[in-house]
Formats: C-alpha cells, structure tokens, sequence
C-alpha cells in the first residue's frame, strides 16, 4: 500500500513538472507585434488562431501589403495557412510552418532560413480582444439577421490596443480591401484611429467613436458611420 502512495505521489509531481515546463517553452504568442523602419512599419496581430500581417506607412499614408489566415502553435513552432494576400493572391491556400521564440517583450519568427524580430505591442488581455463578425444589423428599428452567403468573407480582429478588418474570399483567392490601426474602449466607448486603409489612403489619421457593449458574448456596436449614416451592428467571435 506504501509503495502504491509513492508511485501516486511520484506521478503527480512528474505531472505537475511536466506541465510547467510546456507553460514555460509555449508562452503568450497571441496579441500584436510590431517591426519599425525608417520607411515601412509592419503589424503583425495574432489572435484566436488567426493572424494578419500587413505593412505601411503611416506618416506618408502608403499601404504596401497585407497578408492573413489561421494558425495553431506548438511549444516552438507556427503553423499557418493564408486565406488571402492582397499582393500575391496565388499564395492563397498554401500553408506554411515557422519556428519562433520569445524572450521578453520580442518574438523571433524564423521562416525561409530568416529570422524576424518583432516588438510586442500588447497581448489579448482586453474585453474585446477577439476575431470578429458582423451577424446582426438595426434596419427600420429592427434588428435583422446577417445570413452569409457564397464565400466572401470580413473579419474584424483586435488585440489590446490593435485593430484591423479584411474582406476577403478565400475560395475565388479574392482581396476586397482591408484597414485597420488602433482603437480604445473606455466606459462604453469604442474608438477607433485609422493608421493605414488599402482603399482610401486619404482616411489615414481619422478617427471614429462609437459605443459599445458586451452583452451574453456579443459586441453591440451603435453610433455614426464616417458617412453620417446611423448604424447599430452586433458581432459574434468567431470561434
């Protein structure tokens, strides 16, 4: 009975040793990362198993690329499938693995025999920290079910302080457009500050407010569009 309690105990803490060692070689990959040059910044935001990497430039209002799809980790890999790639839409569909490491705040992604080192902007401990869409919208005072249909699609993902949406069709390898930047949500208001937009570099700077709640899991998103036009638009994570 003795040497059956040894083995338990035994067992347990080889248990326990285990599992510490997976936490500490598979730390918080998801969030956004960021690279900054003199003429390019690139964003990388990984969330909920899905990632976009796009690159600009902010100050003179360029958009160069933009690049996403999902992904699952291992302890020191990425492994990764692209659903669309707004300048080389051919490499729709491929997957591809990654080995990465983190030390501090900076995550070092070796593919193609190169290695990256990014700078954490924040990780995805924010209430709307998510993959994002759009499933009901207010029209005539009534709220009205988005039923999805072919296969376009428009994602909205946020880390902490990040945002960026895509419309995108995975299926025909189609771009439609993206955006994105960074946004707040304070006391029920959600905002967001443009820093690069693929269709209208114009747009570059602005930003919007609405307000915002989270009710039974859902996102209810209420004010005016940049067009003046009042909207109230619910979302549902993407799971």
């Amino acid at each position: 009975m003795k040497s059956k309690c040894i083995l338990v105990v035994f067992i347990l803490a080889l248990t326990a040793v285990t599992s510490a060692f997976a936490q500490s070689n598979n730390p918080a990959i998801a969030g956004a990362w960021q690279i900054k040059e003199a003429d390019k910044e690139q964003l990388l935001i990984l969330q909920d198993g899905f990632f976009f990497h796009t690159a600009y430039n902010k100050g003179d209002k360029l958009f160069f690329y933009s690049r996403g799809g999902t992904y699952s980790q291992n302890p020191n890999a990425l492994k990764a499938e692209i659903y669309f790639n707004s300048s080389n839409k051919e490499e729709v569909g491929n997957q591809f693995s990654a080995k990465y490491s983190i030390t501090g705040q900076t995550l070092n992604l070796s593919l193609n025999g190169e290695t990256q080192s990014w700078n954490r902007l924040d990780d995805s401990s924010a209430p709307l920290a998510g993959v994002w869409r759009i499933t009901s919208r207010k029209q005539d005072g009534k709220l009205t079910p988005i039923h999805q249909t072919g296969s376009r699609q428009t994602y909205k993902i946020l880390s902490g302080t990040r945002f960026q949406w895509a419309a995108i069709d995975p299926e025909k390898k189609e771009f439609s457009g993206t955006g994105g930047g960074t946004y707040t949500f304070v006391d029920g208001k959600y905002t967001e500050t443009i820093e690069f937009f693929s269709r209208d570099g114009s747009r570059v700077g602005a930003s919007l407010s609405f307000d915002g709640k989270l009710e039974n899991g859902e996102w209810h998103h209420s004010g005016l569009s940049s067009k003046g036009e009042p909207i109230y638009e619910i979302w549902s994570r993407v799971r």
